[in-house]
């Protein structure tokens, strides 16, 4: 009987980076589909074929025959690719890659494994040369490494003819022995030592990949991977995978929290409209939502500095991955004594411009040609009244959990009104619920509230110093957790501003 090959942690995985040689000259070459995401991005791929009528019977009852006869070789692979691209002979590289881009935010983004991303940011912080090596498309794989912030990606290439598809591939498929040959060639021009290299796969078609570099890693191994693994002493990485969106407890979770949301808000609405203290029951509706909505749908929370958020009024930052997960973690973290900031059109929609009318929802007129701060005095003026804001320094949210640019109205805000700047990192609101995911995920959300940051007497420059100071406070704390250094280092910012003052 096989045994199991032995697994490692991401953070064993991570620890072994930083300990070892930095440089350009070692690589990480990362398999995509089944490696950096959960799944297949061919699987979006194809439901967009279906439902515009671009699959034929014909092509997908051979793929479902080559799917279930078992591995692949690289010839099989080409020919179910080829005929599959069939139908996009004609159409142009500016049009493939903005299919790839829409079909990347709307699906594919929300497949990232978080353990991957922080491999990915792990070997980037160490000067290595990061490579997404798959047998997917560019259209593919592109828009993920760009996110990510992956300067290469080597990916079976289309072939192009004055900018349209001619319906043929561009060299040789990257599928099993193609891979390996195509990394080795991109070793041999780059000057990297695969020899100190390290690679991250699923497949078994991607044994002699992970073989031929010095530092293998298989990623949640398929069998004959698996068992490779086992024979070789690889060590395993394991991430976890999310529940189908129809499966009960998903959904169960996903009902839990909404209906928490829906029943917080309705108990506040009527002890405000009671009591005429509309303050009051947005408190009671942020005090309840914090406290039972996790414990109903099985989140759970690991907060650090949670005794900064004592400083109010305060502007609270928050990076942005999941509108409904952010709001309860600003409610658990916060608590009470809070409001957001909204588009003013926001206003304007029935019921839901009233309830956040009556939440005291700071309503700011984006899109006028006045002066971008005055457009932000509906929330000045609460901060002044003692009323707490909580907003996005990123502005929107996010695909992944890369830190966005950081706009400056959260800070010119905040400057304003005289108040501090409370920092507030959440790690993994993505993984629980992503942007565009329909339902929520069960697991733990770690936060760490770093130190107030006071910006009474700010001048520009002082503005300007610390929007880019800040954003490095979040990726920092992001890349090493909890952040113990950048916390340090952050701390140290503050004194030596107060000193200078």
């Amino acid at each position: 009987m096989t045994s199991s090959p032995s697994a490692v942690s991401v953070e064993d995985v991570i620890a072994d980076i930083k300990a070892g040689p930095g440089g350009p000259r070692i690589a990480a070459f990362f398999d995509f589909d089944g490696t950096l995401i959960e799944g297949y991005s061919a699987g979006a791929l194809y439901a967009h074929r279906a439902r515009n009528f671009e699959l034929g019977p014909d092509e997908l009852v051979r793929t479902l025959r080559a799917a279930l006869a078992g591995p692949l070789d690289e010839d099989t692979f080409t020919d179910l690719m080829q005929r599959g691209l069939h139908g996009w002979v004609g159409r142009t590289d500016d049009e493939l890659m903005e299919l790839g881009e829409q079909l990347f935010t709307r699906h594919v983004a929300g497949s990232l494994f978080h353990g991957a991303w922080r491999l990915v940011r792990a070997h980037q912080n160490r000067g290595h040369t990061v490579v997404i090596a798959t047998s997917a498309t560019r259209l593919q794989a592109e828009p993920m490494a760009r996110e990510l912030g992956i300067e290469h990606v080597l990916c079976t290439e289309l072939e192009m003819n004055n900018g349209v598809f001619t319906g043929s591939l561009a060299g040789r498929s990257l599928w099993g022995p193609g891979k390996i040959a195509a990394v080795r060639e991109f070793a041999r021009s780059k000057r990297i030592r695969l020899g100190d290299s390290h690679a991250y796969a699923n497949g078994d078609e991607d044994v002699p990949l992970l073989e031929g570099v010095g530092f293998p890693h298989p990623v949640n191994p398929a069998s004959v991977l698996a068992r490779h693994a086992t024979e070789r002493q690889w060590h395993v990485v394991r991430f976890p995978t999310k529940r189908n969106q129809l499966h009960p407890m998903a959904l169960a979770r996903t009902t839990a929290l909404v209906g928490s949301f829906a029943a917080a808000v309705g108990a506040g609405a009527v002890v405000g409209a009671l009591t005429k203290d509309s303050r009051g029951g947005m408190d009671l509706t942020t005090s309840i939502f914090g406290r039972i909505a996790g414990q109903l749908s099985n989140i759970r929370f690991e907060i650090s500095g949670q005794h900064h958020t004592a400083n109010r009024p305060a502007v609270f930052f928050i990076n942005h991955q999941s509108t409904l997960i952010d709001a309860l973690v600003t409610s658990r973290v916060v608590q009470r004594g809070f409001t957001v900031v909204a588009k003013s059109e926001v206003q304007q929609i029935p019921l839901l411009g009233q309830l956040l009318g009556l939440a005291d929802v700071a309503f700011v007129d984006r899109t006028s040609t006045a002066n971008a701060v005055s457009a932000l005095q509906p929330a000045v003026d609460r901060l002044r009244r003692g009323i707490s804001i909580a907003i996005s320094p990123e502005g929107t949210r996010s695909l992944s959990p890369r830190v966005g640019a950081f706009k400056k109205g959260g800070f010119h805000l905040a400057r304003d009104a005289g108040v501090p700047i409370v920092p507030i990192v959440i790690r993994n609101a993505g993984e629980i619920m992503w942007r565009n995911a329909k339902v929520v995920q069960e697991g733990t959300i770690e936060v760490v509230v770093h130190e107030p940051v006071p910006t009474a007497n700010w001048t520009k420059a002082d503005l300007d110093e610390w929007v880019p100071r800040t954003r490095r406070l979040y990726i920092d704390t992001l890349d090493d957790w909890p952040g113990v250094e950048a916390r340090q280092r952050w701390s140290e910012a503050i004194a030596q501003a107060s000193v200078r003052r």
